[in-house]
C-alpha cells in the first residue's frame, strides 16, 4: 500500500486526542465503583430508563462495521442493503413485546441463565459458549477490521496502531466502569455517530452537481437497474438467485435477526439492566425507530458514492489477486474526496465513537457471560468483588483475541457480508431453540440440546465449506475464477444457494429435529414450563391498552411507519 503518512492537521488530531481521552475519563467517572456488586458491574444496577436503553441498543449495534459495511453494500449492492435496517424494526418489536416480558419478570442477569430455567444447565452453557464467540468474532473482531481499513484509507494510521489503541482504551473504561459506563458513554456516542453519518451524506448529495448529477431522474440514470430500490427480484439478469432477493430478505433476516437482538447477550444486556418492563419494552421500541436512519444516512451515501466513483470524482483500491474493487474502502474514498479540512477531526471520532461501543457493548456482555454462567455456576459461593473481578480480568482476554481474529476481516466479499455470513453457522439452531422454547410448551430440553449440538455442526460445515479459500482448494485453479465466493454462494462453480437462502434451509433441518426429539422424549414439568413460555402466541396481545405509551401502541406505530416507508421505497 506503500507509505503511510499522518493526514490529519493539527486541529483534527486535537479534537480526535481530546475525544478519545474524554470518553474514556467519563466512562471511567460514570462507571467505576471499587467494591461494586455483580448487579452495579453487570446490569447498571437495573436503573436504566427507556431513552438511555434505546440509544445503547442502538449504538451496541451501529459500529464502524456499520458506517464501512453498509457504504460497501450500498456501492456493490444498493439500497437493497438497508433490509437488514429496516427489518430490525420488526425483530425488535418481538424483543419488546414477545421476549422482554419473560426476560424482565424472571430477573435473569443473562440469557443462558433464562435457558436454563427454560430447558436446563446444558443450554446454559452452550448459549454462553455461542455469545462468547459472537462477541468475539463478530462484535469485536470484525468492527476491529472495519475500523482498521478506515483508519488506514482515511487517516494513513497502521491497521495495528488502530487495533491496540482503540482496544486499549475501550477496555480501560469497560473494564473500570462496566454496563453503567458502556451505556452512559453510548449515549454520547450516538449523538457524534448520527451526526458523522449526516455531514457524509449532505457532503455526497452536494457534490453529485459537480460530475453532472442535477436532479433525481438524472441520478437513477448514473446508478445500476434496481440499485435504489429495497425489494429486489428473486433471480438477476443471468437467471442466477438473488442473494439479496425479497424472498432472500423474507425469510433469511428474521433467522438472523432474532439470533442478533432477541437472543445475543450483547444487545439484550441493556434491556436486562432497564428499572422495569415498560422502560425496557419503549427503550427497544425506541431503538426501532433510530434503525429507520441508516437506511437514508449510511447506506445512501454508498450509492452516491458509487455514481461519484462512476463518474471520475474518486478511484477505489482493487481486491488483491482479483479484477474487481475493494468495496469496503468505499467510505473512506470518499471521506478523502469529501470532507474539509477541519472537519475530520470531528468525522475520525464519529468513527471512534461507532467502534468503541459496539466494542464496549459486547467486552461487558462477555464479561457478564463468563462471570455469572460459568464462574458462578460453578462456583455459586464465589463473593460478588472476587466475580467482578473476575469479569475485569476476562474483558482483557476476551479482547486480545478479538485483535488476533480482526486481521481476517478480508476473508469475505464485504465487511457486512462478514458479519452476515459467520452468525449462519449457529443462528439457525439458536433461533429454532428460543422461538419454539417460548411459544410450545411441549418443546424439553432433549429437543433443545439436540437441536442446538446437530443444528450447530451442520451450520460449522456449511460456514467451512463457503470458504472461497476452501472452494478453490477443493476445485483447483482451473474451475474457480478470480472472483469464487464459495462452494454453496457461487451462482457459477458452487450450487448458487445465496447465504440468506442458506438459513431458512438450515431452520427447517433444526425445527424438524426439535419437534420430532420433542414428541419422542418425555414432556418437562408443565408449572416450570409455564413461567417461562406463552399460553398461546398471541397471548402477549392480551391485557388492557394503558394510553399512547402502552408498548403495543408504540409497535404498532412503528410497524406502520416501517411499511409505508417499505411502500416509498419498493
Amino acid at each position: 500500500m506503500g507509505t503511510l503518512t499522518w493526514s490529519m492537521n493539527w486541529v483534527d488530531t486535537t479534537v480526535l486526542l481530546t475525544y478519545l481521552i474524554g470518553i474514556t475519563a467519563f466512562g471511567i467517572w460514570v462507571g467505576f465503583r471499587r467494591h461494586a456488586s455483580t448487579e452495579q458491574y453487570f446490569l447498571a444496577n437495573k436503573s436504566l430508563g427507556w431513552f438511555t436503553v434505546g440509544a445503547a441498543v442502538f449504538t451496541s449495534n451501529i459500529s464502524t462495521i456499520h458506517l464501512v459495511g453498509l457504504a460497501a453494500g450500498g456501492d456493490k449492492d444498493g439500497m437493497v442493503i438497508g433490509n437488514f435496517e429496516w427489518m430490525a424494526c420488526f425483530t425488535l418489536i418481538m424483543l419488546a413485546l414477545v421476549f422482554a416480558p419473560f426476560y424482565i419478570n424472571s430477573k435473569v442477569a443473562t440469557l443462558p441463565e433464562f435457558m436454563e430455567r427454560r430447558y436446563c444447565p446444558h443450554a446454559r452453557m452452550f448459549l454462553a459458549g455461542i455469545g462468547l464467540l459472537g462477541a468475539l468474532l463478530i462484535h469485536i473482531g470484525i468492527s476491529l477490521f472495519a475500523a482498521a481499513k478506515v483508519f488506514e484509507s482515511f487517516l494513513g494510521v497502521p491497521m495495528y496502531a488502530t487495533i491496540i489503541v482503540l482496544s486499549l482504551l475501550t477496555v480501560i473504561y469497560t473494564a473500570l466502569g462496566g454496563l453503567k459506563a458502556v451505556v452512559m458513554t453510548e449515549n454520547i456516542q450516538v449523538v457524534l455517530l448520527l451526526l458523522g453519518a449526516t455531514l457524509v451524506t449532505v457532503l455526497g448529495l452536494r457534490a453529485l452537481p459537480g460530475v453532472g448529477i442535477h436532479d433525481v431522474a438524472s441520478f437513477s440514470a448514473a446508478v445500476n437497474p434496481g440499485q435504489l430500490s429495497m425489494l429486489q427480484p428473486i433471480c438477476n439478469a443471468k437467471g442466477h438467485l438473488n442473494g439479496f432477493s425479497w424472498l432472500a430478505v423474507l425469510l433469511g433476516y428474521p433467522i438472523l435477526g432474532i439470533w442478533y437482538w432477541c437472543a445475543d447477550q450483547t444487545h439484550v444486556q441493556r434491556v436486562l439492566g432497564a428499572k422495569n418492563l415498560h422502560a425496557a419494552q419503549n427503550g427497544v421500541l425506541f431503538a426501532g425507530f433510530l434503525k429507520i436512519l441508516p437506511v437514508f444516512l449510511m447506506v445512501l451515501p454508498g450509492v452516491i458514492g458509487y455514481v461519484l466513483w462512476q463518474k471520475g470524482a474518486f478511484q477505489l483500491q482493487m481486491v488483491a489477486g482479483t479484477n474487481h474493487a475493494d468495496y469496503n474502502t468505499m467510505l473512506p474514498s470518499m471521506i478523502n474526496c469529501l470532507i474539509p479540512t477541519g472537519l475530520k477531526g470531528l468525522l475520525a471520532a464519529g468513527m471512534a465513537a461507532a467502534l468503541m461501543s459496539c466494542m464496549a457493548a459486547a467486552l461487558n456482555s462477555c464479561a457478564t457471560l463468563i462471570s455469572m454462567d460459568i464462574v458462578k455456576r460453578i462456583r455459586p459461593e464465589t463473593p460478588d468483588t472476587r466475580v467482578v473481578t473476575i469479569g475485569r480480568f476476562a474483558t482483557g482476554v476476551i479482547m486480545v483475541l478479538a485483535m488476533l481474529w480482526s486481521t481476517q476481516g478480508d476473508q469475505f466479499g464485504t465487511i457486512f457480508e462478514a458479519i452476515s455470513k459467520i452468525p449462519m453457522t449457529f443462528a439457525p439452531a439458536v433461533t429454532t431453540v428460543f422461538v419454539l422454547g417460548i411459544f410450545w410448551k411441549r418443546g424439553n430440553w432433549q429437543a433443545a440440546m439436540t437441536t442446538l449440538y446437530a443444528g450447530s455442526a451442520i451450520g460449522i460445515v456449511y460456514f467451512i465449506m463457503d470458504l472461497p479459500k476452501v472452494g478453490k482448494a477443493i476445485l483447483g485453479a482451473g474451475k474457480a475464477t478470480a472472483d469464487f465466493s464459495g462452494l454453496v454462494t457461487d451462482p457459477v462453480a458452487g450450487l448458487g444457494i445465496p447465504f440468506m437462502l442458506v438459513g431458512p434451509i438450515l431452520v427447517v433441518f433444526c425445527a424438524v429435529i426439535y419437534i420430532v426429539t420433542s414428541l419422542l422424549t418425555p414432556a418437562m414439568d408443565p408449572e416450570a414450563v409455564s413461567k417461562v413460555c406463552w399460553d398461546h402466541p398471541l397471548a402477549f396481545l392480551n391485557g388492557r391498552i394503558a394510553g399512547l405509551t402502552d408498548p403495543r401502541i408504540v409497535a404498532l406505530i412503528l410497524g406502520v411507519v416501517v411499511g409505508a416507508s417499505y411502500y416509498w421505497m419498493r
